[in-house]
């Protein structure tokens, strides 16, 4: 059974961060400026939740918040839902349903050390059902 571990295998693992006390145009401007959808919010230092572009429609957007006088701190969720490396890829996606959320931290050791992305999961599941494709094909054919 594939592991989170093995999904993250060739993948970008560096963690972006915003503080707590940061605007959230801020937060909005470096996920962009990134291409991704989540940030983790830190306070003095340390992780203390996740911010999301949906956290930012529903908290701000339509509580009609100004994105320039609302503190990250406002509209994050924390505490933090989090897998282990050895979580396999299937249960990391059932939690995601479960939960209905897009991105979660890797915790190993009491660290974080990855985010995995729904979009990540969607893209490993789509290439190992290509190889599972083409063994079985190239196993057909050699017949």
């Amino acid at each position: 059974m594939d592991q989170v571990s093995d999904l993250l295998k060739g993948k970008d693992v560096r963690l972006l961060t915003v503080p707590a006390d940061a605007s959230v145009y801020d937060a909005v401007k470096q996920m962009v400026d990134a291409n991704v959808g989540s940030l983790l919010v830190t306070v003095d230092g340390r992780i203390q939740g996740i911010v999301t572009e949906r956290d930012y429609l529903r908290r701000v957007t339509l509580e009609g918040r100004t994105d320039e006088d609302t503190n990250v701190s406002e509209i994050m969720t924390a505490p933090l839902i989090v897998v282990r490396p050895e979580t396999s890829v299937e249960e990391c996606m059932a939690v995601m349903t479960d939960r209905r959320i897009r991105h979660m931290p890797v915790v190993d050791d009491g660290e974080i050390v990855a985010m995995v992305s729904i979009g990540d999961i969607v893209k490993y599941q789509s290439k190992q059902q290509s190889f599972q494709i083409q063994y079985l094909t190239d196993y057909i054919t050699a017949r």
